[in-house]
């Protein structure tokens, strides 16, 4: 059984909730990923930030990214993986929610991130196909 903790990609990081978009667009930087989770003052899941996000829901609509907040941008209810799930619980709960990255804690703590690539370079051709037509499929009609 292969488990969400054996595909993820360790050294994921949190932006705080109070951070501003700009920061978390330099922490992406630095860190060279496209979505941080959003943590609040006590280090639990309130959301993940995407560069997309930044983009489209701050910048395009003419705000400035140092004025608003990573805390501000969370919104629904946030999505995650136990460590110990195996890779069918995190192809349906990405599948199922259409998400393309997922935060994964261990202990009430974040230990890593599976994204879209992750997920190539583990699963099967016809795995991978299945997650792609559940992910995207839905969505083109956005």
């Amino acid at each position: 059984m292969t488990t969400a903790g054996e595909i993820m990609h360790r050294g994921a990081q949190w932006i705080p909730a109070h951070e501003t978009l700009d920061r978390a667009a330099q922490l992406m930087r630095e860190l060279n990923v496209g979505a941080l989770p959003i943590s609040d003052e006590n280090e639990r899941l309130c959301g993940i930030l995407t560069d997309r996000d930044i983009v489209v829901g701050c910048v395009a609509m003419g705000h400035d990214p140092s004025r608003v907040t990573a805390g501000e941008m969370a919104k629904g209810t946030p999505r995650w993986i136990d460590s110990g799930a195996d890779i069918g619980e995190v192809l349906a709960e990405m599948g199922g929610h259409q998400i393309r990255r997922l935060p994964v804690i261990e202990n009430k703590r974040l230990v890593g991130m599976i994204s879209e690539s992750d997920l190539a370079e583990h699963l099967t051709e016809g795995q991978l196909a299945t997650w792609v037509e559940s992910v995207y499929a839905k969505s083109s009609t956005r």
